[in-house]
């Protein structure tokens, strides 16, 4: 029998994830992505050092990619290099205080107590414990689940409801529910800090994301190389498998006919049939007729209709004046709030929370003793308003550097406006997304049930990648793209 023929547009990890799942099945898989590497928003960005990862950097959650190995008949641990990082995070206040972080509770109660007192140990404990709860009731029902409902996910949760009570009420913000356990501060500012993960302000998104700290907490490795070695990895399997990629490749529609997927056309006018697509990139592209009005009917307005955070993102090489740096840094303002208000108003904070990424030695060449950094700074989506690159450039670079002056932290060189990806850019790269890199705003309690899942409205249209469930971050999307690749191999034994 003839293999049914699958495209994938878009090389991200969902889409990768996809490609490697589906052609070790057996099916002819084809992608297409308009970028000349794989890896979508994992990206890399070239420097006098070698190149540098401009996209996550964070790897949490190893089991997940390791079960995805597994099923093909492959080992995570033999392919990449993958270093546990014994701190999850350093963390740096403009008091002059630091406090580390890491998946060995003895060590941050150790870390809290020399911190903030015992008092922020005892908090710190019940704060863990019911994230512990948290994570552990929604994985299964929601996190490893295609198809998510409200009605199975009271079902499979509803024993520890009692327990969870305080995290699930409507209403409830992040920021409200952290401060409602820490007295610190700083420790607020922390622990809110996690809703920036999936694209949304404490102050908006829901207590249930306080959950994301103990994912976290089970683990932070670095991959040696940079975070892109794993897209080249999923990338070169899936090739050995029959899977075929097509870089520089853009395409314009997605064919439809009688509410089923065709193929696709090209930029270039050349048609391409298939009998199941998926489309790795965010939903809002088709939903915005920017494949084709017929694919926009797959996709409903609730999937899209607010934007989640946009960043400005620096990549360069040079010469830092803290030198014990950790690989994950977080450097935070004075107020808060203020950042996430500037935001709301569709500015560039004034205050920022600065997020440094430093690469390991081992990883940089060319510039004696010089290191690769990642800079991140919150922003709100690209807008017709945007002002110049030049006059982002300026804004950014004293906002950004001055701050981290403030706290003892100088680069040499600076880098320059080449190094600054803008959230318009960011747009630029990657169609339909108004700039946001997370998708739909986490900040309603149902958005988990609001975003599109793997299926569409539309026969033979698969859906995949951060934009949709389970959300935004390597390894959500990594299954989000498993979630496809299983929707049609169920399709295909029911017909």
């Amino acid at each position: 029998m003839r293999k049914n023929k699958i495209i994938i547009v878009g090389a991200g990890i969902g889409g990768l994830a996809s490609a490697l799942q589906l052609s070790h099945r057996g099916y002819d898989v084809e992608i297409f992505d308009t970028h000349s590497l794989p890896g979508g928003k994992m990206r890399v960005i070239d420097s006098p050092s070698g190149p540098i990862d401009g996209g996550p950097t964070v790897f949490t959650l190893k089991h997940i990619f390791e079960r995805l190995f597994l099923d093909v008949n492959e080992l995570l641990d033999e392919h990449l290099a993958l270093v546990h990082e014994p701190i999850l995070a350093r963390h740096y206040w403009p008091d002059g205080t630091t406090l580390d972080l890491s998946s060995e509770p003895d060590k941050n109660y150790s870390a809290l107590h020399d911190f903030a007192g015992p008092k922020a140990v005892t908090e710190f404990k019940k704060f863990n414990a019911l994230t512990k709860n948290l994570y552990n009731s929604f994985d299964l029902p929601i996190l490893q689940t295609p198809n998510p409902s409200i009605p199975t996910t009271v079902r499979a949760t509803s024993s520890q409801v009692f327990k969870l009570m305080s995290a699930l009420i409507p209403g409830r913000t992040l920021s409200h529910f952290v401060k409602s356990h820490f007295t610190d501060a700083r420790l607020c500012q922390l622990f809110s800090r996690y809703a920036t993960y999936v694209g949304g302000s404490p102050f908006d998104s829901p207590a249930i994301l306080s959950l994301i700290w103990y994912a976290e907490s089970l683990g932070v490795w670095r991959v040696k190389g940079g975070m892109h070695k794993l897209a080249l990895k999923i990338k070169e399997l899936a090739e050995k498998r029959g899977a075929t990629f097509n870089f520089n490749k853009t395409v314009s529609q997605i064919l439809v006919t009688k509410g089923e997927v065709k193929g696709i056309v090209l930029d270039d006018g050349k048609e391409i049939l298939a009998d199941h697509i998926i489309f790795n990139g965010d939903p809002n592209a088709i939903f915005t007729n920017l494949l084709g009005k017929d694919a926009a009917q797959g996709i409903s307005k609730k999937n899209v209709t607010g934007r989640s955070l946009s960043a400005y993102v620096w990549t360069f090489a040079a010469k830092p004046t803290i030198k014990d740096l950790a690989h994950h840094n977080v450097f935070f303002n004075r107020d808060y709030k203020s950042e996430f208000d500037d935001i709301a108003r569709g500015e560039m904070p004034s205050d920022p929370t600065l997020y440094v990424c430093a690469q390991q030695p081992e990883e940089s060449k060319g510039l004696i003793n010089a290191s690769k950094f990642e800079i991140i700074m919150n922003a709100p989506p690209s807008s017709k308003s945007t002002p110049s690159k030049e006059e982002e450039f300026k804004l950014c670079q004293k906002r950004t550097f001055e701050n981290l002056k403030k706290m003892g932290l100088i680069f040499n060189p600076m880098p320059s406006m080449e190094a600054l990806t803008t959230p318009k850019e960011f747009n630029d790269l990657f169609p339909g997304s108004n700039g946001s890199l997370y998708g739909l705003n986490p900040h309603q309690f149902m958005t988990t049930f609001k975003r599109p899942q793997a299926q569409t409205k539309i026969r033979g249209l698969y859906l995949a990648g951060g934009g949709v469930h389970p959300g935004p971050g390597i390894p959500m999307a990594l299954l989000s793209g498993r979630h496809a690749a299983a929707a049609i191999e169920k399709d295909q034994t029911s017909t």
